[in-house]
């Protein structure tokens, strides 16, 4: 009985450790510089109908069923989805704040596989040989997800797909 005191006190004592060193937070952002003005893709980022031109996460599951409330390209908008490819899952984006010609602020809210919120945006930043654009994400890390991104790299799971996504969007813009 005593040993098995012990062994349980480890495994608390562990759990514990783990969760004072595991990371509390993430941020993930990939930029690529796009031969149009930040006015005009600003308009084109906006409407997030228009990302599934672009996004990595549609080309995997074109057929992913799309829903929205709102008004595309404002405030509020928000645009679901739900796929059973484990790489899409289900989930929503919303627009919570618009900087014309600069910045697009979102949330975006995973449901399947796992549930977590993480803040979103895609900034530009116009210079004389274009427009760089810049595609991130950054949240919080809750127990016992926090002691799961010890072993995870999220800017690895996610950066890849970022680099992809701007890529064929500077395709689909310059073209």
């Amino acid at each position: 009985m005593e040993t098995f005191l012990y062994i349980i006190g480890a495994i608390i004592a562990l759990i514990i450790i783990l969760a004072l060193i595991a990371p509390k937070s993430y941020a993930v952002s990939r930029s690529i510089e796009i031969n149009k003005p930040a006015n005009d893709l600003f308009e084109y980022l906006r409407f997030l109908n228009n990302h599934d031109a672009w996004s990595p996460w549609f080309e995997r599951d074109p057929n992913m069923k799309k829903t929205s409330t709102g008004t595309d390209g404002e405030i509020g908008f928000v645009s679901a989805w739900e796929s059973d490819h484990k790489q899409v899952g289900h989930g929503e984006q919303e627009i919570t704040g618009l900087v014309e010609g600069k910045v697009i602020n979102m949330v975006l809210r995973f449901l399947k596989p796992f549930k977590s919120t993480s803040d979103a945006y895609l900034k530009l930043d116009e210079s004389n040989n274009g427009t760089t654009v810049t595609w991130g994400f950054s949240g919080n890390n809750k127990f016992p997800v926090s002691i799961m991104m010890l072993f995870m790299n999220m800017d690895k799971a996610v950066g890849g797909d970022f680099e992809a996504g701007l890529a064929k969007l500077k395709s689909v813009m310059e073209s």
